[in-house]
């Protein structure tokens, strides 16, 4: 068996694999070659297509591709789209007369319109004019009023299903929990408040540190930190305690984010967003139910999120889950 490797083609991002099979020594007279492409990249927009050509009996070659195709992340998720719709189930009712309204608003102005002509090329009906005058302005304005609602509704809608396909996207990112535990962070849903510190090394490496005082309160409030280091070191964890106290330390910095590159890819999109230089050390705050509810430049503030938090634990457990903050 020949494997050729062929070179990417300049502005095209396409790559050729040329796999060539050959019986040794014609002994085999009847095969099946069975090829199994795997590889992670192949699962985010890549295409791959392949053509059997039998130059003779005893020799096959198969011819490989694989293109680059714009990620399916950067499209509105079908999820985002109904969450919308159940954030604000009457948006699409208003819409709708919104249009209507418009509509009624455009034909009344065209017949005022064809009215005014009639009394204007008229001498005898000069008397009507300003009374189609001022039924052609309040159609024109009634017209405009709800065209302005509903580009703005249109506008709000947009910037609400954009805001949660990026939660969506942030939703499938995996955590550690474990060597032997990798879960997305959509299954932390109802059960934690995400906190994610973003930075180099010495910035999280302080974040820990100033998280120590809280450390109790923030765990009864079900925060958990997710480390995300952007400099390629590592943070100096160093839980100096010892029995309980180093327990609890440990639960509250456990989560470590696997394959950075996407972690980097969606933070880098928030930055840009936001306005944010790509260097700057970032944190953001979650929900309960997984939504932004804070953001900003520098170092979480600790004792804010224990102030504003409710307690996961106690009686009100579960009735206060939604208590977290305004979504941004």
């Amino acid at each position: 068996m020949a494997i050729t490797f062929g070179s990417v083609t300049p502005n095209s991002n396409t790559m050729s694999l040329t796999l060539t099979t050959q019986p040794l020594n014609n002994l085999i007279t009847n095969h099946r070659t069975n090829f199994v492409f795997c590889g992670r990249s192949l699962g985010y927009g890549h295409t791959l297509s392949f053509s059997d050509q039998r130059v003779s009996s005893s020799f096959a070659t198969v011819v490989c591709s694989a293109a680059n195709k714009p990620s399916p992340s950067s499209d509105i998720s079908s999820t985002a789209k109904i969450r919308s719709e159940v954030l604000s189930p009457f948006r699409s009712v208003r819409m709708f007369f919104y249009i209507a309204f418009v509509a009624s608003g455009s034909l009344g102005a065209f017949i005022a319109i064809t009215q005014l002509i009639g009394a204007l090329a008229n001498s005898s009906r000069a008397t009507e004019v300003p009374e189609i005058l001022k039924g052609l302005a309040i159609d024109i304005a009634a017209a405009s009023l709800f065209a302005f609602l509903y580009f703005r509704e249109n506008k709000a809608k947009n910037a609400q299903v954009a805001r949660l396909s990026r939660e969506e996207s942030l939703s499938n990112l995996k955590l550690r929990v474990d060597e032997k535990k990798i879960i997305p962070m959509s299954s932390l849903r109802g059960i934690a408040r995400l906190v994610i510190c973003a930075g180099p090394a010495s910035f999280v490496t302080e974040s820990f540190k100033r998280s120590e005082p809280f450390t109790e309160s923030l765990l009864d409030r079900g925060v958990l930190v997710v480390p995300l280091v952007t400099d390629g070191n590592s943070p100096a964890f160093e839980f100096e305690e010892t029995g309980e106290l180093a327990t609890r330390r440990k639960r509250l910095w456990q989560l470590a984010p696997v394959y950075i590159n996407e972690w980097s890819e969606w933070l880098d999109e928030q930055k840009k967003l936001a306005g944010v230089p790509s260097d700057s050390p970032v944190y953001l705050s979650l929900r309960m139910d997984g939504r932004v509810r804070g953001s900003g430049v520098g170092y979480p503030p600790w004792n804010a999120l224990v102030a504003q938090l409710p307690s996961v634990k106690g009686m009100w457990t579960g009735l206060l889950d939604g208590m977290d903050g305004r979504v941004l």
